[in-house]
């Protein structure tokens, strides 16, 4: 029994993981030649960081991140509208951890190299496509830089992890088109400077329109952090841009002005924007809802399935929630089509809610209420949103994404199975 993966980023990885857990090997194949550090920062919430607990790599996490304490919501003039605390400063038996992507998928790949062997990860094996008979999958993959075709592989199932471009998902659907932007462009950045506020604290600032989210995501031995940072604008419908691609520079004439004035007693934006070694550009994209992940011995997994706006910091978390599921199944019910039909039942219609939910603005929400009530600032928060209206948008949204924490704290493992400690 052999289950193939297409796509190295951090659901795949995280699927070829829990399969070792529970005694199933994978082969995982990746488009790139060479598996790099990419991206900026990104946040896992308390619910997959209990399923990395679960594989093993808590500690591992823990030496390469920031266990962030707390998430607040300031206005574009810096006024305060609320904050709550995060993790295990909240009560959940487990962190949340703000970390470098590529840092994440590193220490996954090597986790997956020391586990499963160097051998279960391919480089340079583009998916193109698959067939199947009534008992095994075929999966066929080029070389993207030769153009020149790989050897075929079969398995038991394939399981398509291969992002927001995925190419199983665009053979489903050959007419579903490119990703649906929604206006937003995002620039985003990481930059060496002091702490702030806490030292790990998550701030977003501004309105739907005009938005600034920080992070720290490492602490430097000079007692500095890195800060990742994300500045957002909302644009008409009709605006210009390009492809998404998070290896795209951004341009600091393109943005900054917008930010320009927001230098708070606790945090200058601006020097941040500006002290940043590289800036990437990023529109705001995410795919409807589909019916049906799973055909026959396939499925799909993570931002192929359900890419969603980053907002909530849902988007990661979610891809490893995907794979303790499918592996859960696949543990009860085999390498098959029933297990792969059995996580599309739990997972799909729980990922579209939150795809609406971003949609909607998610959590997010609660800055533009107060813009839209009080433009030009206020004395008293209070007046303009009362603590029941804050406490409701938060608590909806977790209990759409899945991390209430006394839910949480108080459900079974997903995946029942012994775990193996992973130290770099």
């Amino acid at each position: 029994m052999t289950v193939l993966i297409a796509g190295a980023g951090i659901g795949g990885l995280t699927m070829a993981l829990s399969l070792h857990q529970i005694g199933v090997p994978a082969i995982v194949f990746e488009s790139v030649p060479e598996i790099k550090p990419l991206g900026v920062g990104i946040n896992v919430l308390p619910h997959a960081v209990r399923e990395f607990t679960e594989l093993g790599l808590q500690e591992i996490l823990a030496e390469n991140a920031i266990a962030t304490s707390e998430l607040a919501y300031f206005t574009k003039r810096g006024q305060q509208i609320w904050s709550e605390r995060r993790g295990r400063e909240a009560g959940y038996n487990w962190p949340q951890f703000s970390i470098h992507r590529g840092v994440l998928q590193m220490l996954l790949y090597e986790a997956v190299k020391l586990r499963l062997g160097a051998d279960a990860i391919k480089a340079n094996h583009h998916l193109t496509s698959w067939r199947e008979t009534d008992d095994e999958i075929e999966a066929t993959f080029i070389n993207r830089e030769s153009g020149d075709s790989t050897n075929a592989y079969k398995g038991d199932l394939l399981i398509c992890a291969d992002g927001v471009h995925s190419q199983a998902r665009a053979n489903l659907h050959p007419n579903e088109g490119a990703p649906i932007w929604n206006g937003s462009i995002l620039w985003r950045g990481v930059t060496r400077g002091a702490p702030f506020l806490t030292g790990s604290t998550m701030i977003m600032a501004g309105y739907e329109f005009v938005k600034f989210v920080c992070y720290p995501i490492h602490q430097e031995d000079n007692g500095d952090t890195l800060i990742n940072w994300i500045a957002e604008r909302k644009f008409d419908p009709d605006h210009e841009w390009r492809r998404e691609d998070w290896n795209r520079p951004g341009e600091l004439s393109d943005f900054l002005p917008w930010f320009e004035d927001w230098r708070f007693d606790w945090l200058d934006i601006p020097a941040l924007i500006q002290s940043a070694t590289h800036v990437y550009e990023y529109p705001m994209v995410d795919r409807n809802p589909l019916k049906q992940w799973s055909h026959g011995r396939m499925t799909l997994l993570g931002d192929a399935a359900h890419p969603m706006y980053p907002i909530g910091s849902n988007g990661a978390s979610q891809a490893v929630l995907d794979a303790r599921v499918l592996a859960r199944e696949i543990l009860h019910h085999g390498a098959t089509p029933m297990a792969l039909n059995r996580y599309d039942a739990e997972r799909n219609p729980a990922t579209a809610k939150i795809v609406r939910a971003n949609r909607g603005n998610g959590p997010e929400q609660v800055m533009q209420m107060v813009e839209d009530r009080a433009p030009d600032g206020f004395e008293n928060i209070n007046n303009v949103l009362n603590p029941s209206e804050l406490n409701g948008v938060a608590t909806a949204y977790k209990k759409i994404a899945g991390f209430d924490r006394d839910a949480l704290n108080q459900r079974a493992s997903i995946v029942a199975a012994p775990v193996e400690k992973f130290t770099s």
